[in-house]
């Protein structure tokens, strides 16, 4: 199995743009299951340092993960607290969600636009999928099991 991404696949899927730390990062809206207004999470003894708890949502329980922390940005706090949502993802039958400091657009990219991100040496599971030029910078796709550490075999696991 192959992990380089299937670039014409990834254009042909709508993304959603979010913020962090003044960066833009997007997922695919298909690995979206809503965006919600920000809240405190419970906090959760001796979880993850980029887990802020968990909340309850329509009955669920649903972990929450620092954007900022996850990805290794600064750590302040954003300039518009009114605009911080936690975007719910859904992968397979988890729900996770993840604090970001603002949404944005709804993303249609073309191919040719697409490329693989450049190495960082010492992340393993690094999330980014591919990367492209947008509004004088850059959008990085993220790849939502690997954001959301849900990727493990059983072998990682042992």
């Amino acid at each position: 199995m192959s992990l380089v991404p299937n670039l014409e696949s990834i254009a042909r899927e709508p993304w959603l743009s979010f913020q962090l730390d003044g960066q833009h990062y997007a997922v695919l809206l298909n690995q979206v299951s809503e965006v919600i207004r920000d809240c405190e999470p419970t906090p959760v003894p001796g979880a993850a340092t980029d887990l802020l708890g968990i909340c309850h949502l329509r009955g669920n329980i649903v972990p929450v993960m620092d954007g900022r922390r996850r990805l290794e940005l600064n750590h302040g706090t954003t300039s518009d607290p009114a605009s911080v949502r936690i975007v719910v993802f859904a992968h397979d039958t988890h729900r996770i969600g993840l604090r970001v400091d603002a949404v944005g657009d709804l993303l249609q990219p073309k191919a040719e636009a697409i490329e693989l991100p450049p190495a960082r040496s010492g992340r393993v599971d690094d999330p980014v999928q591919v990367v492209m030029g947008w509004q004088g910078g850059f959008v990085a796709l993220l790849d939502v099991a690997r954001l959301c550490r849900l990727n493990r075999t059983l072998q990682d696991v042992a």
